[in-house]
């Protein structure tokens, strides 16, 4: 008997429409009262995400078609949190996968297909933003589909992968059509604007199929991802495999311990959750081919196996991509510790980042030869500014040093590096400019191809260049400086390949202070002719501060404090206003991509400085090539 649930999700490329989407099928299936007032792009919950309009986090909701209940997870679309993506392929049954009707597949589309694929989920193509001017004078959107198709096949889909079916929409309007001479008309404002036809294409995605036990036929859910209730405490988050579970029934937990090895956990359940919209609502029970929360133990970790009954086998662990770079965390050892925030010790930073690996399985951490320092893992800058910021904001005083990727030997023990695709969509006048950023640091031009649409000022092209991923850090706010901010960036990991040299990171060096106190105009006034400063007049220095970066490779002690002295002469000359340049914005993200090996973030919930590890000037060398030599 086939079941009324649906199970499914939402992947695409970053910005192609999947929160928008989403939005509008929960409104027009009815989940929401008539007059309720819904916030735009619900599904981004969090703060960073609604500031930064990106999905950071995979979430969960539902809604109800006829008789049917659908799940639906809206997922990250950027590659740096693809651990998301990730795990919650086992919990559904289908994909919703959307393509920008112009752009075509991009670079993470490929990424989030493959896993879908590989996962045989049935896959609906939804080719979004029909409505884009340059879309109805070209044959633009049937490009995009054959493009896709050719992914399909070149990501090795079955016959009946590759027969997908296909709608045209427009997301921010909230309506598709399943035919494509019916677009213009829907364009201009006629015809039956809503996701009708997406919604019987919904229905038509395989229901779940329960997963036998040779030895028992009760309960067996792997818990995909955890959350946390300040009134009901750890919550499990997956679909049921098989059986069902009720509020009050005693279960078990199969996980593993710190060193690894396997446990079972008997417990109670005490709540259970299910999706109405994007809100938990309290249930009873949980049948076969739902997805829902546990609550009872507060032990959960992603990949446990929860079952009716401890000889039931556990499903197998969820396992992602390897992480490929790190970063390092460290306490707050700066003068200014404790001023402005919780100047945390290690055992509680320990404890924050091990929380965080436990929320996500595509972060790893591990201890360091200095006992207050710990190296998180992780997948890129993004990914570790989204964590650092989140930090942030709970009130923690902490430091970061510059990420550096994880190199691994090959059977034969070569070094290899990890590599990158990087998708470059700019103004065609910046090419040279660009090619000359990403060959220096040893990238290869592999593609260049003219996307200059009907309507455009001014001719743009898209350059696929494959590059090392050392050789991308830092490059992201000089990309932008030099494509005047009409530059498009993404990117792809391709896997690890032999080891191709140093790169250069900083060609210049930094404006460091020399002693403790506040900045004034007469110094900064001079030091400005020095090079581009970070802060402005008034700013409490300690030594070994970064006030700004030299105009030279080599790094520079200043006095950034000097008093104008008091005379009893007036001149022209001494008594001249002081014009001070704008002082250059760091942002952290910009801090991540600028800092050397020998330098310090210092995070405060007030302020980002940057800082040399050594502050006492006479323990370090200002000289490049002794910093490159380890002196």
């Amino acid at each position: 008997m086939s079941l009324k649930i649906r199970n499914i999700c939402t992947i695409a490329h970053v910005d192609h429409g999947k929160t928008t989407l989403v939005d509008f099928l929960l409104r027009q299936s009815g989940t929401f009262r008539l007059h309720e007032n819904v916030a735009e792009r619900l599904m981004d919950s969090q703060d960073l995400e609604r500031e930064r309009g990106i999905t950071i986090s995979a979430k969960n909701a539902a809604f109800n078609l006829d008789d049917t209940r659908v799940n639906i997870v809206d997922t990250p679309g950027h590659s740096d949190f693809g651990g998301e993506v990730e795990r919650i392929m086992d919990m559904v049954d289908g994909a919703i996968l959307l393509v920008d009707a112009a752009e075509g597949p991009l670079p993470q589309t490929r990424f989030v297909l493959e896993k879908a694929i590989r996962k045989g989920l049935k896959i609906i193509l939804c080719v979004n933003k029909v409505d884009r001017p340059e879309c109805a004078e070209t044959d633009l959107v049937s490009q995009s589909v054959d493009k896709t198709f050719d992914l399909f096949v070149e990501l090795g889909a079955n016959d009946e992968q590759c027969d997908f079916p296909i709608v045209y929409a427009c997301a921010r309007e909230g309506w598709c059509t399943s035919d494509v001479n019916a677009v213009p008309e829907l364009c201009s404002g006629g015809g039956e604007r809503n996701l009708n036809d997406l919604f019987r294409l919904i229905l038509e995605v395989p229901a779940p199929i329960p997963v036998p036990d040779p030895s028992h036929d009760g309960l067996k859910m792997l818990v995909s991802n955890i959350s946390y209730d300040n009134f009901v405490g750890f919550l499990a988050l997956g679909r049921l495999q098989s059986g069902a579970v009720k509020k009050g029934q005693t279960i078990y937990r199969h996980g593993i311990d710190g060193d690894g090895q396997a446990i079972t956990e008997k417990f109670q359940v005490t709540r259970l959750f299910r999706f109405q919209g994007n809100q938990q609502v309290e249930a009873e029970e949980l049948s076969v081919g739902d997805i829902g929360l546990i609550a009872g133990s507060e032990k959960f970790t992603i990949g446990d196996t929860v079952v009716a009954d401890p000889q039931i086998t556990p499903l197998e662990r969820i396992e992602v991509e390897s992480p490929t770079m790190r970063m390092i965390f460290s306490i707050n050892t700066s003068p200014r510790s404790g001023s402005e925030g919780k100047a945390i010790q290690s055992r509680e930073l320990k404890a924050r980042l091990e929380s965080e690996c436990k929320s996500n399985p595509a972060l790893a951490m591990e201890d360091t030869q200095v006992a207050d320092q710990f190296y998180l893992m992780g997948r890129g800058e993004l990914q570790f500014g989204i964590i650092i910021e989140t930090m942030r904001r709970e009130g923690y005083e902490f430091m970061v040093g510059r990420p550096n990727v994880l190199f691994k030997k090959d059977d034969k023990g070569q070094v290899q590096e990890p590599f990158e695709k990087l998708t470059l969509d700019l103004p065609e006048q910046y090419t040279g400019d660009v090619t000359n950023l990403f060959q220096q640091r040893k990238g290869v031009l592999s593609a260049y191809e003219n996307v200059t649409s009907a309507d455009a000022t001014e001719p743009r092209v898209r350059l696929s260049i494959e590059i090392p991923t050392r050789g991308v850090l830092g490059t992201h706010s000089d990309y932008l400086t030099l494509t005047r901010g009409a530059g498009l960036i993404s990117s792809e990991a391709v896997g690890y390949r032999a080891h191709c040299g140093a790169i250069s990171h900083r060609l210049v060096g930094c404006l460091i202070a020399d002693r403790s106190g506040d900045t004034t105009d007469y110094a900064l006034n001079m030091l400005q002719q020095r090079g581009s400063l970070f802060l402005g007049s008034g700013v409490k220095l300690y030594e070994g501060m970064i006030i700004g970066e030299s105009a030279k490779e080599n790094d520079l002690n200043v006095n950034a404090c000097r008093p104008k002295k008091l005379t009893n002469i007036r001149t022209t000359s001494s008594d001249g206003i002081v014009q001070l340049n704008t002082p250059k914005k760091m942002s952290l993200e910009r801090c991540i991509e600028w800092i050397d090996d020998d330098e310090w973030i210092e995070i405060t919930p007030e302020t980002i400085r940057l800082r040399k590890k050594i502050l006492p000037a006479n323990q370090r060398s200002v000289r490049k090539a002794d910093k490159e030599q380890g002196v």
